[in-house]
C-alpha cells in the first residue's frame, strides 16, 4: 500500500523541533523528505541529552524518522547550486532560518519560485516575517511566556508554568503540515505554488481557544486555575484514597449520574449545583463536598463505577504506565526499528490512521549525510538528462 503523499518531495532545511516535526508528519504520510544539514550535522538536537543511545540522542530520534539526509554547505556556491538543483525536482521547501537568512543565501521564495513555479515554500520563524518582532529570535519557552499560555498554566501558588513539552513548536509543526497540504491541493487547481509564513507566536496564541475567547468577550484577565476548568464544573483532578484521578463532567445529565454514583443524588437537585453555570458560580462549595466523598475509596473503585455509568473520567498515568497501556499497544503507538548507530530504537508512533494509504515506517532517523551519495547521484542524473 502506498502512502497518501508518496508523489511529494520535501526539501527540509529545518532543525530542532517545529520544522522537523512537520516534515516527519509529511514523511509518515509517504512524502520523500530530504533533510538538509551542514557537513557534520547541524541539527542541534543531535547533541541534546542525555539520554543518548550509542551517542544518538533521544531528542533527535523523536522527530526525524522517514527522512533521508544530505549535508550541504550553504556558505559555498556549490552548496547553493545543490539546493537549486534539488528544488527543480521538489514540491515543498521548508526552513526555519531567522528572517532574512534565506534572502542572503539567495534561496528565498522569489528566487526559488523562478526555478520551480509550482514550489510550495514554507517559512517557520519565531514571530513571522512581518511586524515589529520579525527579526527577533523565537524559542518555544519564550513564546509560551509571551503568548499567554504560561499565564493560564499552573495555579496561584505555583506561578506561571510552561507546558511539559514544547507545545508552541508542536502546534507550529502541525499548522505547517496542514498549510502545506492545503497549498498542494490548491496547486492541483491553479498549477501554481505559493509561500507560507508560519510563526510560533501566532500558533501559540491560536491555542488560547476558549480562554482567549473568554477574555475577548468579557475583558477579564483569567487567573490560573491549575487543574480546574474555567467554564465547566466539576472538570478537574480529585484525590482518592490511594492517588488522584480526573473527573470531566461535560453536561448536567452526566452530573446527575455522577451524584448518584457518589450517593448524593440531592446535589443534582440543589439549585446551587443543578446547572453548569450554577456549579461554576458555586464551585468553592461543591468541590469540597465531592472531594470529601472521593477520598473514601481507591481510584480503581471510582474508575470502575464511572466507566460503568458513562461518566467521563481517567487515571493520571506516568510515562511507564502510558508505555504499557494496552490501548496504545493496540493502536501501534509505540514502534521499534533498527538504527545503524544506535541499534534497536523505540519511538512514539503516528496518530494518523488511514485505511487505504496507511502511515508506514520506511526509514530510521538518518545519520548526518547518510544519503549524500544517493541524492547527489540523482542530481547528476537529472543534469545529464537536461
Amino acid at each position: 500500500m502506498s502512502g497518501a503523499l508518496e508523489h511529494i518531495r520535501v526539501l527540509d532545511l529545518t532543525r530542532v523541533l517545529a520544522g522537523p516535526y512537520c516534515t516527519m508528519i509529511l514523511g509518515d504520510l509517504g512524502a520523500e523528505v530530504l533533510k538538509v544539514e551542514a557537513p557534520g550535522g547541524s541539527d542541534e538536537t543531535r547533541k541534546w541529552g542525555p539520554p543518548f543511545q550509542n551517542d544518538v540522542s533521544a531528542y533527535y530520534l523523536c522527530a526525524n524518522r522517514n527522512k533521508k539526509s544530505i549535508t550541504v554547505n550553504l556558505k559555498t556556491d556549490e552548496g547553493i547550486q545543490t539546493i537549486k538543483e534539488l528544488v527543480k525536482e521538489s514540491d515543498v521547501v521548508i526552513h526555519n532560518f531567522k528572517t532574512g537568512t534565506m534572502e542572503r543565501f539567495g534561496i528565498d521564495y522569489d528566487n526559488l519560485a523562478n526555478i520551480n513555479p509550482r514550489l510550495i515554500y514554507c517559512s517557520i520563524t519565531g514571530f513571522g516575517e512581518t511586524g515589529p518582532y520579525k527579526d527577533l529570535p523565537g524559542y518555544d519557552f519564550i513564546i509560551q511566556g509571551m503568548s499567554g499560555l504560561m499565564s493560564i498554566t499552573g495555579d496561584e501558588a505555583s506561578g506561571p508554568q510552561k507546558v511539559g513539552v514544547a507545545i508552541a513548536d508542536i502546534l507550529t509543526g502541525l499548522y505547517a503540515a496542514v498549510g502545506i497540504q492545503a497549498a498542494i491541493i490548491e496547486r492541483n487547481q491553479s498549477g501554481k505554488g505559493q509561500k507560507l509564513d508560519l510563526s510560533l507566536y501566532d500558533s501559540a496564541v491560536s491555542a488560547l481557544i476558549n480562554i482567549g475567547s473568554n477574555y475577548l468577550m468579557s475583558g477579564k484577565i483569567p487567573s490560573r486555575l491549575g487543574n480546574h476548568h474555567a467554564n465547566i464544573v466539576p472538570y478537574q483532578t480529585f484525590n482518592t484514597m490511594d492517588g488522584e484521578m480526573v473527573i470531566a463532567i461535560g453536561n448536567d445529565n452526566q452530573f446527575k449520574t455522577f451524584c448518584t454514583i457518589l450517593g448524593k443524588k440531592q446535589y443534582s437537585e440543589d439549585d446551587r449545583f443543578r446547572t453548569n453555570p450554577a456549579r461554576v458560580a458555586n464551585r468553592d462549595i461543591l468541590i469540597p463536598l465531592i472531594q470529601e466523598i472521593l477520598v473514601t475509596k481507591p481510584t480503581s473503585y471510582w474508575l470502575d463505577l464511572c466507566h460503568e455509568n458513562n461518566v467521563p473520567c481517567g487515571p493520571i498515568q506516568n510515562l511507564q504506565e502510558v508505555a504499557e497501556d494496552p490501548q496504545l499497544s493496540a493502536r501501534d503507538m509505540f514502534l521499534e526499528t533498527e538504527h545503524p548507530t544506535a541499534g534497536i530504537i523505540k519511538m512514539i508512533g503516528s496518530p494518523l490512521k488511514l485505511s487505504r494509504t496507511p502511515v508506514t515506517l520506511r526509514y530510521h532517523p538518518p545519520n548526518a549525510g547518510e544519503h549524500n551519495e544517493e541524492i547527489l547521484q540523482s542530481i547528476k542524473t537529472n543534469l545529464n538528462q537536461e
